[in-house]
C-alpha cells in the first residue's frame, strides 16, 4: 500500500468497510481488492477511511495509535467497542480497526475454524462490522469526520446500508458484490437482537426465504451496486448466476454497474519480483525459461521440456477443480507436469494429494498458500489453468498475463473480460493473449490445453500471445475513476 494522492480539500470522503485486506489477513480476491483500491482512489484525490477488524495480525502490525473513538453498545448481542485510528497506510488512506477482542481476538481464517467450519458468532461479528460502518458514516460529531460515500464490500458489510435505511441515515451507500454465492444467512430471531425493526423483515428487506439475509439486505437498501467484472454484471441477473436474487437484480439494474477489477502492478511485476529468481520483461521472454528451471527444481519435478501447467487457487467446486481432476491423469500422460497451490474443500484436498502420489515427480500439490510460490508459478509455469464454473472477476488470470503465462480459462465473468481466445483472427488483430473454452465439460478444457500446446510449439506465435497478454494495461487508475463516477451518481441520486 503505498501511494501518493495530491492535496484536496474538497475531497471526496469515503469510508471503505471489508472484512478482510492484504497482505494481513487474506483468504481471497477481496483482499486483493481491499488492500489496493483504496490507494487507487486516494491517488485520485478521495480522503479514505478503512475499516476491518482489529484481527490480531493486523492490530499487531500497527501498535501506534493515532486516538481511539469510543463506539457504544449498538444492539443488544452486539458489545460496546471502540475504534484504532493507526498513520496513514498510504498519503491520504487510514485504518479504522474495531477492536472487539471476544468477536475478532482469535487465530487464523476470518470466517471459519481449524476444522473448515463457520465461526458460531460470525452473525454477531460481522453484524458488529455491519453496524459500526453505519454509525461512523453518521457521527461526525464523535469522529471529526464526515463520509460522503459508505462503501461496503460483500455479505460481511452489506448489512450497513440496510441500517442506514431503516435507522434513518442520510449517507449514500455502494456495494460491491465480490461473490453471489455467499449471503450471509441466519435465523430470523437474529433480528431483534441486531437492532433492526420488524417491519425489516419482509420481501423488499432483509427477509430471503424465512431467514435474514445480510446480502439481500444490502442489495436493497445500497444507494448504488457493483460488480467485479463487466460480464459477471450481466450474469448475477440470470437464474445461473444471481444464486436466488436474480430478480432483485434485474429490477435495480439502473443502478448496477460492473467495474472491472486490477491488480497492484507494483506487486506483481516480473521486471522488478523480489519473490521470483530471474526477473524478466516483455522485451526479454527468454529469460522466463529460468524460473521454470528454478521451479521445477524447488517442486523435485523431472527437469527438462514437459510443458508445466500451474494452478494458484481455492480448491472448491466453482473454481472448476472437478474438471481439472478428471483429465489432470490424462495430461500427464500427455507430457504435462502440474504445480498446484491452494486449500480449499477437504475432499478435493485429499483427491489432489493423491494425483501427487500417483505421480510424485509429474505433480506436486502444495496445501495452503505462500506468497513468493504463488509468484514463482505464475513466472515458472507454461501455462496457467483456471476453469471456473463461474468467476466474478478473477486475478489470477490477470497475473499470468502480467507474466507471459498464457491462461486457459472459461468462459465466464471476469475471466471472459480479460482472456481473448487464439484464433487466426485474433492473432492478427493483436488481440489473442490466452485459450479459452465455453463447456463446463472435461474434455472441453482438456481439448483447450492440447490446443495451446500446439500453439506453443510454434515459438514466434507462442511469444505474440505472451506479449500481447503482457501489454495490457491492467493497475487500478481506470477502475478507480469507474468508482468514482459511481460515487458522484449516488449523491447525485
Amino acid at each position: 500500500m503505498k501511494t501518493k494522492t495530491k492535496k484536496n480539500n474538497s475531497a471526496l470522503k469515503v469510508l471503505f468497510a471489508t472484512s478482510e485486506i492484504t497482505p494481513w489477513i487474506k483468504t481471497g480476491g477481496l483482499a486483493d481488492v481491499s488492500g489496493a483500491l483504496p490507494p487507487a482512489l486516494a491517488a485520485a484525490g478521495c480522503d479514505m477511511r478503512i475499516l476491518v477488524p482489529a484481527y490480531p495480525a493486523i492490530k499487531g502490525a500497527f501498535p501506534r495509535q493515532l486516538r481511539r473513538i469510543p463506539v457504544p453498545q449498538l444492539a443488544p448481542r452486539l458489545p460496546a467497542c471502540s475504534i484504532i485510528e493507526t498513520e496513514p497506510v498510504a498519503e491520504g488512506v487510514y485504518f479504522w480497526l474495531i477492536d472487539a477482542p471476544g468477536l475478532f481476538d482469535r487465530p487464523g481464517n476470518p470466517y471459519n475454524d481449524s476444522f473448515g467450519h463457520d465461526w458460531a458468532d460470525n452473525v454477531w461479528r460481522f453484524g458488529l462490522l455491519s453496524r459500526v460502518a453505519a454509525w461512523l458514516a453518521e457521527s461526525a460529531s464523535q469522529t471529526g469526520w464526515q463520509p460522503d460515500i459508505l462503501h461496503c464490500n460483500d455479505w460481511h458489510t452489506a448489512l450497513a446500508p440496510a441500517y442506514l435505511r431503516y435507522l434513518g441515515g442520510r449517507t449514500r451507500s455502494v456495494l460491491t458484490v465480490h461473490n453471489m454465492a455467499f449471503h450471509g444467512l441466519y435465523p430470523a430471531s437474529c433480528l431483534e437482537d441486531l437492532a433492526l425493526p420488524p417491519h425489516s423483515f419482509s420481501f423488499d428487506g432483509v427477509e430471503f426465504h424465512g431467514k435474514l439475509s445480510f446480502l439481500k439486505a444490502g442489495l436493497q437498501a445500497a444507494t448504488r451496486i457493483t460488480t467485479v467484472s463487466p460480464t459477471y454484471a450481466q450474469e448475477v441477473q440470470t437464474k445461473t448466476f444471481g444464486c436466488g436474487l436474480e430478480g432483485l437484480l434485474r429490477y435495480r439494474a439502473k443502478e448496477l454497474d460492473g467495474i472491472l477489477n486490477g491488480i497492484d502492478l507494483s506487486q506483481w511485476n516480473p521486471a522488478s519480483d523480489p519473490q521470483i529468481p530471474n526477473d524478466y520483461s516483455r522485451d526479454s521472454l527468454e529469460r522466463k525459461a529460468q524460473n521454470t528451471v528454478a521451479l521445477k527444481k524447488r517442486l523435485g519435478l523431472v527437469p527438462g521440456d514437459a510443458p508445466l501447467l500451474g494452478i494458484v487457487s481455492r480448491m472448491t467446486h466453482q473454481k472448476g477443480f472437478s474438471l481439472i481432476l478428471e483429465v489432470a491423469d490424462q495430461l500427464i500422460a500427455a507430457g504435462c507436469q502440474f504445480v498446484i497451490l491452494g486449500s480449499g474443500e477437504k475432499r478435493m484436498e485429499r483427491d489432489f494429494s493423491e494425483l501427487a502420489h500417483r505421480h510424485p515427480r509429474q505433480a506436486m500439490v502444495v496445501i495452503g498458500y505462500e506468497e513468493g510460490l504463488a509468484h514463482q508459478i505464475e513466472a515458472g509455469a507454461d501455462i496457467f489453468l483456471m476453469p471456473s464454473l463461474f468467476e466474478p472477476c478473477g486475478l489470477n488470470q490477470m497475473y499470468s498475463l502480467r507474466y507471459g503465462t498464457p491462461p486457459v480459462v472459461r468462459r465466464t465473468g471476469g475471466l471472459a473480460d480479460t482472456v481473448v481466445d487464439t484464433t487466426p483472427e485474433t492473432l492478427a488483430d493483436g488481440t489473442a493473449n490466452g485459450f479459452v473454452f465455453d463447456d463446463p465439460d472435461p474434455q472441453a478444457l482438456f481439448a483447450t490445453v492440447m490446443r495451446a500446446l500446439a500453439t506453443k510449439r510454434d515459438a514466434a506465435t507462442w511469444t505474440r500471445v505472451q506479449q500481447n497478454g503482457m501489454a495490457l494495461e491492467m493497475g487500478w487508475d481506470q477502475a478507480a475513476q469507474h468508482y468514482l463516477d459511481v460515487y458522484r451518481a449516488a449523491l447525485a441520486a
